[in-house]
């Protein structure tokens, strides 16, 4: 009597180490200008559904590794990069004006523009007449834009709507900066 068992194997399933190894390649390529942003999402998703490592290795096969040395380079590149940024911000953050938040327990909101009716007044070209608002909500200080010309940035970003603001944040209507400060 013959058995009609049969034994098939199979390839081992890919492990995450592998597809890892894969995707970072292809960050990598997109980072080095090797790859467009489309073929990166279109190559991530077929790693992403890759089930043998030949899948792999043929999504990478036109790009480069990149080894050790680049890649302490672009490490030390991004590094000093963010540590610019960071050494600006605390510049100006010393250099800047500082506005004082109002008495907590003050009720209604505190106008900000060059109109005079404002209970603060900035008399800048880039101010609008009625530029932004504070308020006092739930304990918390919350500034927003009434649709200003030239825009209201906090730490700068863009306020889009409202967004709340505290002790030390870099404030700025149109191009009057200003670090925010409790009395």
């Amino acid at each position: 009597m013959t058995s009609s068992f049969e034994f098939s194997t199979y390839p081992a399933r890919l492990s995450d180490a592998e597809r890892d190894k894969a995707l970072q390649v292809l960050r990598d390529g997109v980072a080095m200008g090797r790859l467009s942003h489309d073929t990166f999402v279109r190559r991530m998703e077929l790693a992403l559904a890759a089930r043998r490592g030949d899948e792999l290795a043929a999504l990478v096969a036109d790009l480069p590794r990149e080894n050790r040395f680049s890649r302490a380079v672009f490490g030390t590149v991004e590094a000093v990069s963010g540590f610019t940024v960071r050494l600006r911000r605390a510049w100006q953050a010393e250099r800047l004006p500082k506005l004082l938040l109002p008495n907590p327990v003050r009720t209604h909101p505190l106008r900000i523009g060059r109109d005079p009716a404002n209970g603060l007044r900035l008399n800048h070209e880039t101010v609008s007449r009625v530029h932004a608002e504070l308020t006092r909500q739930g304990g918390m200080w919350v500034l927003r834009d009434l649709g200003s010309t030239n825009g209201t940035t906090v730490n700068g970003r863009r306020v889009i709507g409202s967004v709340v603001v505290r002790e030390g944040d870099q404030v700025a209507f149109g191009r009057m900066a200003f670090r925010l400060a409790s009395s």
